[in-house]
């Protein structure tokens, strides 16, 4: 039996040879021609005043957390459903992520709640855009001018995707995407930043660049270029840069086969939610999502964990998502809880998420459904002899 996997890393062809073209350049460090033209793709696409490929998306985050000088006792408001590496940028500086609940409907970060988790130590609000499906920004950024505070979005899973017509990454006075393998488009291991404050874009760069002003010398605006500032190396290898460009050049073809499998599941999948089974994900009107994953609500953990088991006897690797942060070893040390989290906490039992990558066939989606629908009739099944016996 041939193994379906959660995720396949998809080549669109041409990566092979812009990685070659790369070697034959002889630039084979960061910022080079390649990182040049994902950089204009990026900030071209998403009308950010500059965007900074990175190595991954976490090191984008810590350099959000840089431009924001956050220090000890300073806050930041975040879901504590989430990837760990959003707290650890803060905690990384001396911060503490304080963590709030997320919505039942979408699963992004509750905007009722944030408001409630703003301290005067708050120095800024987290909005991540969990599976694609855009936070609800009006109100985040209502909430973000009213307290005075920045707004960072993470958009690790929303590249091409867009809340009432405008493009994730762009409300935020920064934003951070991922090009993990795992991700829509992507390079192995890879990451940006997007900066929408002009203030902090010089300041970007040469954080970007081990906190020298490297690329001011480059281009004539110093006559030298030494250490001015804090910063790490952040840029990734033209390698990976060759490599994504061919996904980028590619990145609306990608989502619409995205798509096309995830609409496949959706509607496979309603009767399933009608007779209670499992809850299928839930995309507002106002988003345009990017089908980054699709994913279903079992009624509890144990169902959960028989449903995982019998796609797994057949062939077929579903997973779960994230654990919450707040209940962690490290989320209990260095962070704090705003209210209680009951929505993540029953969320993290519940949720799995399903095989989805472009290069997909039909062939294993209609298999995928087949396995879903055998596996939650064997536990309605269950579920009813249970009944029975009682």
């Amino acid at each position: 039996m041939t193994e379906i996997p959660f995720n396949r890393p998809f080549a669109t062809g041409r990566e092979l040879l812009y990685v070659r073209e790369a070697i034959e350049n002889g630039h084979l460090s960061g910022s080079g021609p390649f990182t040049e033209r994902c950089n204009r793709w990026l900030q071209q696409r998403v009308g950010s005043e500059q965007a900074l490929l990175t190595h991954s998306c976490t090191a984008a985050l810590e350099m959000a957390a840089m431009l924001l000088d956050i220090g000890p006792g300073d806050e930041v408001v975040m879901p504590s459903f989430t990837s760990v590496s959003a707290a650890n940028a803060v905690v990384l500086r001396g911060g503490t992520p304080v963590f709030v609940d997320v919505r039942e409907d979408t699963l992004n970060v509750d905007e009722g709640l944030v408001a409630a988790a703003i301290t005067p130590r708050t120095r800024a609000i987290l909005a991540v855009h969990y599976a694609g499906v855009g936070c609800a920004m009006q109100e985040l950024v209502t909430i973000a001018e009213r307290e005075g505070v920045p707004l960072v979005e993470d958009t690790a899973q929303g590249i091409v995707a867009s809340y009432n017509d405008r493009p994730l990454g762009s409300f935020g006075a920064l934003a951070a995407l991922s090009f993990h393998e795992t991700k829509n488009v992507h390079c192995g291991e890879g990451g940006a930043l997007l900066v929408n404050d002009a203030a902090v874009a010089e300041r970007a760069e040469i954080i970007l660049d081990k906190g020298t002003n490297r690329r001011r010398f480059f281009r004539g605006q110093v006559d030298k270029y030494s250490w001015v500032d804090i910063g790490s190396s952040y840029a990734p290898s033209e390698i990976n840069a060759a490599f994504l460009w061919a996904q980028l050049e590619e990145a609306e073809a990608i989502t619409a086969r995205r798509l096309a499998i995830w609409q496949a599941y959706h509607a496979a999948f309603a009767e399933l939610e009608e007779q209670g089974v499992a809850r299928r994900p839930i995309v507002p009107s106002s988003c345009l999502h990017n089908a980054h994953m699709y994913y279903l609500l079992l009624p509890d953990l144990e169902s959960r964990a028989r449903f995982m088991e019998e796609l797994k006897s057949v062939g077929i690797h579903a997973v779960f998502h994230y654990v919450p942060l707040h209940s962690s070893d490290a989320g209990l040390r260095y962070g704090r809880q705003a209210g209680d989290l009951v929505v993540t906490e029953g969320v993290s039992e519940r949720l799995v998420r399903l095989p989805l990558w472009a290069g997909m066939a039909d062939e294993e989606v209609a298999r995928v459904v087949d396995a879903v629908e055998s596996a939650c009739a064997s536990i309605t099944r269950r579920a009813s002899a249970r009944v029975r016996s009682t």
